[in-house]
């Protein structure tokens, strides 16, 4: 099975290369950027081995079989992660479809097997996890770090979060404005108990 590993990647302050006309307009170096990464960009087919020195990451594209090859050893040679667009045997992961709501982030692959259908379940879940999940995750944060000292026993801490968090909840109160009325909640049903009860 390709691809079986899932990983998300700290690239803040990392050099990412972008090679091809395609991979920008597909929104490959946008995407790097948002995640903090340093991105040059070669979109006229104009590139060499020694673009690659320093970077942590490449994604390109080639309809040319020899420069997908050629990007791909050039980036392996340097300890580049690379993924050479439509072409698994040229890639060392592969890139997700996305949705990201503040700091949640869905992740689905099909492990280069069906872009399409990766496409498809990426706009299933945009429906279904709209903007205030990115609310719902600052307010479940805030909770948390008002918890962690006073429910130092992580199964214990686990076994309270896994009761009290109810994801319906979560969405349509902070939708309709009441973030409080959200924490207020979950901070009673993680504390209601005596701590080791």
């Amino acid at each position: 099975m390709p691809f079986a590993y899932p990983v998300f990647l700290e690239l803040s302050g990392k050099r990412a290369v972008v090679i091809g006309a395609q991979a920008v307009a597909e929104g490959k170096a946008a995407a790097l950027a948002a995640a903090g990464a340093e991105v040059t960009v070669l979109e006229n087919g104009a590139w060499s081995p020694a673009d690659l020195e320093g970077a942590f990451v490449c994604v390109a594209h080639s309809s040319d079989p020899a420069e997908r090859d050629a990007i791909a050893l050039a980036a392996r040679d340097r300890g580049v992660l690379v993924n050479v667009m439509d072409d698994v045997s040229n890639c060392d992961f592969a890139a997700p479809a996305v949705v990201r709501r503040g700091d949640l982030v869905l992740a689905i692959s099909t492990g280069g097997r069906s872009p399409a259908l990766a496409r498809k379940l990426r706009e299933e879940l945009e429906d279904r996890f709209g903007p205030e999940w990115a609310d719902v995750v600052d307010v479940l944060l805030e909770v948390r770090k008002e918890t962690l000292a006073l429910l130092p026993d992580l199964p214990e801490r686990s076994r309270r979060w896994s009761g009290a968090l109810d994801l319906e909840e979560a969405a349509t109160l902070v939708a309709s404005g009441r973030r409080d009325e959200l924490k207020t909640s979950l901070l009673g049903r993680l504390l209601g108990q005596e701590v080791g009860a």
